[in-house]
């Protein structure tokens, strides 16, 4: 019998050819179809990479325009509060002579407010800085001592209410410290600033020890008002402010914990707090015994760009 007239014969070599190129045509449609879709998808992402660097530049000049806005409104405030506080310690000390009571009540008032102004800007300014990138950490080996009599000294005149203690304990086994103490210290008295304003008796003390593993914890604890737990997760939030009635006698911007915060993290550190309505509060600040920078973050790439490189 002849093979042609077999059904399961073999298809003729032109059908086979003919179903390869078929084949061939399909796969070459669908790489065209691929390559297509991915010459767009990499347009998408040069357009978006575009996007986002226009984004980013609007944002940079954004940011230094409101520092430098910040910066001039602060040199601008600063001298009026200057000169007002200057004016102030004169009628205080009487040498136009002496004062009644109630001037020398307005007077204090007067002197409290321009201390209250002073210090909001001073927080904004700080803000400002650290938004844009601009604050400098600069280490130096200090003892704690020295640092605890300088703060001690710093709030010494504001101590106006008898029922209150400020107490520095001396530390013990604490070593001498490699850190930017000027940064250290304004992160204390921000603590110490808030326990004074919101403790109506009782102390607020002060006191540093080790941690064991290569940190210090500083801690202020105060016997004020406390914070209620529902304002926990906020303290340090920016313009943070508690809604109480001594809060109420207390203007402020609400940014010193916020600044405390992230000047501790610039520090290579950490702050948190425990506190309880009624009974009082304890704010801590935990750093390195010796600041190390922080390693510099590498500049993201497009795709494709590690690629290019590696072909030149």
């Amino acid at each position: 019998m002849s093979s042609s007239n077999d059904p399961q014969a073999a298809p003729a070599p032109d059908d086979r050819l003919s179903a390869m190129e078929r084949l061939l045509a399909a796969k070459s449609d669908e790489c065209d179809a691929l390559r297509a879709e991915l010459e767009d998808t990499n347009r998408g992402v040069l357009a978006l990479y575009s996007e986002l660097d226009i984004q980013a530049e609007q944002l940079r000049q954004a940011t230094e325009l409101k520092s430098r806005f910040l910066a001039y409104m602060s040199h601008e405030f600063r001298t009026p509060i200057v000169a007002i506080q200057s004016i102030v310690r004169l009628l205080m000390d009487r040498v136009d002579g002496p004062l009644t009571e109630e001037q020398a009540r307005q007077i204090a008032f007067i002197r409290d407010t321009c201390a209250e102004f002073s210090e909001m800007v001073d927080d904004l300014l700080d803000l400002a800085k650290l938004e844009a990138g601009r604050v400098d950490i600069s280490p130096a080996w200090f003892e704690l001592v020295d640092l605890f009599a300088a703060l001690r000294g710093t709030f010494r005149p504001v101590l106006n209410n008898p029922e209150v203690m400020l107490i520095f304990e001396e530390p013990h086994d604490v070593p001498t410290l490699y850190v930017d103490d000027r940064k250290l210290s304004q992160i204390l008295r921000n603590f110490i600033s808030n326990a004074l304003k919101f403790t109506l008796r009782g102390e607020v003390r002060v006191k540093a020890e080790c941690t064991g593993d290569g940190r210090v914890r500083f801690l202020v604890r105060d016997t004020g008002i406390g914070i209620a737990k529902e304002f926990h997760d906020a303290v340090f939030q920016d313009f943070m402010q508690i809604d109480s009635p001594l809060q109420k006698r207390f203007r402020g911007t609400g940014l010193g914990l916020a600044l405390s915060k992230r000047l501790a993290e610039l520090l290579g550190g950490c702050v948190g707090f425990e506190s309880e309505q009624g009974v009082g509060s304890i704010f801590f600040v935990i750093l390195p015994i010796a600041f190390t920078p922080p390693p510099l973050a590498p500049r993201p790439q497009a795709p494709g760009a590690a690629k290019g490189q590696g072909h030149g």
